[in-house]
């Protein structure tokens, strides 16, 4: 699951190391007991078990689409970022390779915790915190959401991070865990404003975000990358901030935010005349309309999840601790 620029496979890189989420509301039978209504009542999003079962029903399915590079076996568990990435990845393994993937390893997931909001409203959301037994020593972090009691539980992030950069959540007594609404302003960033500014910072710099590898590293790389003898590249960063793109947040226990956002970027590779852009490799041409000519322009989506401080804190920088981007599309020209 490590992608550069030539490469569709996920790009998954931690802070301390490069390594590329419905309430239960009981219906009762007609028995004079009270509905619980899930759009009005704070209550935990899922039991544990539910949770567990949930994660347990995700992984099955990923396996069962990686294995036969078929999205459409993944598809009910899996929304907005991952969606659009895995949904890719499929589409170029099965273009190259119709009878499966020949190379599969069933994912496995242990040492799972999971973090459990209450709120009111649709969605409901928790995450999963796994140990898989790829990405090294790196923490899964899965958010499962789903919009009503009717629907099933999909994975709409899915980020790696080092054991050491998962935060301590806020919990009450029964140890449920709390939603930091988008708009909150306790945040040195409001979740809602996280994508957009990653994306200016990316553009622009600045002093918003920690230096990191998803942050003044990845800026560096671009920079390196930018003018190679006989061929440009252009970069350009868009935020992916509604629907099942919108970010979703958790309450540390230190009064800050674990975030989770989403950014989608271009990257076209321009050559110079008398020169070409150079050959991609067989999962960037699945998924490239037009004939590469003079410019071959990549889309990508990405994940991330961040540290964001609480106000007042004496921490000033948001620290992207853990991104996973994949290509979803390409065109040349």
């Amino acid at each position: 699951m490590s992608r550069d620029h030539g490469s569709l496979r996920l790009c998954r890189l931690g802070r301390s190391a490069l390594v590329a989420a419905s309430v239960t509301a009981l219906s009762l039978t007609a028995s004079g007991c009270v509905v619980v209504h899930g759009e009005r009542e704070v209550l935990p999003a899922a039991t544990r078990a539910e949770a567990a079962e949930a994660l347990r029903q995700f992984t099955a399915a990923y396996n069962k689409a990686d294995k036969a590079y078929d999205s459409s076996l993944d598809a009910d568990h899996t929304t907005g970022a991952l969606a659009a990435i895995d949904a890719a990845r499929l589409k170029a393994g099965r273009a190259n390779n119709p009878g499966g993937n020949p190379t599969h390893t069933p994912l496995e997931l242990t040492d799972a915790k999971f973090t459990i909001p209450k709120k009111a409203g649709w969605p409901r959301w928790f995450l999963a915190d796994a140990r898989g037994n790829k990405g090294g020593d790196a923490r899964w972090l899965l958010v499962f959401t789903r919009d009503g009691l009717d629907e099933p539980w999909e994975v709409a992030y899915l980020t790696l991070a080092a054991a050491g950069d998962v935060p301590k959540f806020k919990t009450d007594k029964d140890g449920w865990a709390e939603a930091v609404p988008a708009n909150s302003t306790d945040l040195v960033v409001p979740p809602a404003e996280l994508s957009k500014g990653y994306t200016t910072y990316l553009k622009d710099g600045g002093n918003t975000f920690a230096d990191g590898a998803h942050t003044s590293g990845w800026r560096e790389l671009r920079r390196k990358w930018a003018v190679r003898p006989g061929l440009a590249r252009q970069y350009i960063d868009e935020p992916l901030t509604n629907g099942d793109y919108a970010p979703l947040a958790l309450r540390t226990a230190d009064g800050g935010a674990l975030v989770f956002f989403s950014t989608r970027h271009f990257e076209k590779q321009t050559a110079a005349q008398g020169a070409s852009v150079p050959t991609p490799n067989r999962d960037v041409l699945a998924l490239t309309t037009g004939e590469i000519k003079q410019s071959l322009t990549m889309e990508f989506v990405s994940n991330e999840v961040a540290l964001d401080p609480a106000k007042g804190s004496g921490e000033e920088q948001v620290t992207v601790v853990g991104r996973i981007q994949g290509m979803t599309s390409a065109r040349g020209g």
